[in-house]
């Protein structure tokens, strides 16, 4: 089970971090990914880190602005936010991959967390 948290309400140019945390077992060896939906919207990919060698890879639209990373011993993937949009209002979701590749196609994830909120407005 995946748990996602951090999501909120932030002004524009403002940060936020997201967590994703996994229970009942270990994400050592799988790729974690990030999506995002908007209402109407298909689900967007945002970000994933591979298992193993914790490679890392970004949408356009988010490079330079997010980063990805993973805490082992915590059990837990993070997403830091910075320089924050109004477009990137969303409900953030994270997912796991058990072929520890890493996708951008949301049918490769087979474990979803439940999603949080993120709102960027003034």
């Amino acid at each position: 089970q995946l748990q996602a948290s951090g999501g909120g309400l932030v002004q524009p140019g403002g940060s936020l971090r997201l967590s994703c945390a996994a229970s009942g077992f270990t994400l050592d060896y799988y790729a974690i990914g990030w999506f995002r939906q908007t209402p109407g919207k298909e689900r967007e990919w945002v970000s994933c880190i591979s298992g193993g060698d914790g490679s890392t890879y970004y949408a356009d639209s988010v490079k330079g602005r997010f980063t990805i990373s993973r805490d082992n011993a915590k059990n837990t993937v993070y997403l830091q936010m910075n320089s924050l949009k109004p477009e990137d209002t969303a409900v953030y979701y994270c997912a796991a991959d058990p072929s520890g590749a890493g996708s951008m196609r949301p049918a490769d994830y087979d474990s979803w967390g439940q999603g949080t909120l993120v709102t960027v407005s003034s």
